[in-house]
């Protein structure tokens, strides 16, 4: 059994269940050590402004690897494998398996996946929450997020151990948790 940490990247595209994959994660390994980084915790503010291709409209750009503080997300994540206090240690977020300063390390490597339709409710959900109009959330979808997942997410898939239903109706979260455990074990 090593004492060195086991580094679990999950990625996927916008409102795929990363974060939730994440959380059902961490409370399930409560007898173990775990450290979870958000890759949108590491957005730089304020966020470039990225031209919609099709319409001209001008957005912030935050679906672009360089919308991320990717040195200070490195380092974090460095300091913490290098304690071996800790067990697991999960990173999530759009670019986790697109950075090879991250996926080269991981022990573990999980593709969230849902459909695009699915996806585009959840986020709509979430970003009328926010104060977001209907209008202003699928108009950015349509003109710029499905592009980058299409440029920077779907690609990811490949570097992908296991992918990873994101509704989580069935055994997912049973099925990473028991890969997780049996790979620290090694």
């Amino acid at each position: 059994m090593s004492n060195k940490p086991y580094l679990v990247c999950i990625g996927g595209g916008t409102c795929s269940g990363k974060s939730t994959l994440a959380t059902y994660l961490e409370q399930r390994l409560t007898d173990k050590k775990t450290v979870v980084f958000h890759m949108d915790s590491y957005f730089i503010k304020p966020f470039d402004t990225v031209i919609a291709p099709i319409t001209g409209k001008p957005y912030p750009e935050v679906n672009h690897p360089s919308a991320v503080d990717l040195a200070r997300l490195f380092a974090d994540v460095d300091a913490a494998l290098a304690d071996t206090e800790n067990d697991v240690i999960l990173v999530e977020g759009l670019f986790a398996l697109q950075q090879p300063d991250l996926y080269e390390k991981a022990d573990l490597k999980i593709f969230v996946d849902l459909k695009s339709d699915e996806r585009l409710v959840r986020r709509i959900r979430r970003h009328i929450e926010r104060g977001d109009t209907f209008d202003e959330i699928t108009d950015r979808y349509i003109d710029t997020v499905r592009f980058r997942h299409d440029e920077f997410v779907e690609p990811t898939r490949w570097r992908a151990d296991m992918v990873l239903n994101g509704t989580f109706y069935g055994k997912e979260v049973d099925i990473a948790e028991t890969v997780i455990r049996a790979g620290m074990e090694k």
